[in-house]
């Protein structure tokens, strides 16, 4: 079975740059964070690698905007 869309996504790149502003507003920053260009027809977003203290204020940041 193949995995339910919630919106259209048709602009990888503007769905990265939309992500990298959010992540911006918390004071998060992925270094690595890019569209996969190894498979642009399943729009795979490349997330990498962060340091322990990013990954933390991420969980942190998630926490919250749950609770809200």
């Amino acid at each position: 079975m193949a995995p339910k869309k919630t919106q259209d996504v048709t602009d990888t790149q503007a769905v990265v740059e939309a992500l990298r502003a959010a992540l911006d507003g918390a004071g998060i920053v992925f270094p690595s964070l890019r569209g996969d260009p190894a498979s642009p027809g399943l729009q795979l977003i490349e997330l990498g690698r962060v340091r322990a203290d990013v990954a933390v204020r991420l969980a942190r940041a998630l926490q919250k905007g749950i609770r809200e």
